[in-house]
């Protein structure tokens, strides 16, 4: 089964959206979020990135930049090959409609 991973900041909006909507319309496929903010995720009791899933992701989405950054900072280069930056910005809500449009015009599965 193909293994996809969505990033974001905190794993709140923008990467759970994506695994909540893209579970229910690609039920064949496994779909996986976290956030890179370490503190944040704690916080607000979020999933944190982890090596474990990188490792089994086939696909990584990451929100921004930022998040590319700090998966190199984190673990190193070794996941760039399967990582597409979105360039999503922060500013929408979980489950958004516009956040939706803009999930499904850019991910193609």
């Amino acid at each position: 089964m193909k293994s996809i991973l969505f990033v974001c900041s905190a794993n709140k909006d923008r990467s759970k959206t994506a695994e909540d909507y893209f579970s229910k319309q690609y039920p064949n496929l496994s779909f996986d979020a976290a956030g890179t903010n370490k503190k944040t995720c704690n916080k607000l009791g979020t999933n944190y990135l982890s090596k474990n899933q990188l490792d089994i992701a086939d696909r990584i989405f990451v929100m921004e930049n930022k998040h590319l950054e700090a998966i190199k900072e984190a673990f190193g280069s070794t996941y760039y090959n399967k990582i597409t930056v979105l360039n999503i910005k922060d500013v929408y809500t979980y489950g958004s409609k516009e956040l939706i449009e803009i999930l499904t015009a850019k991910i193609i599965m």
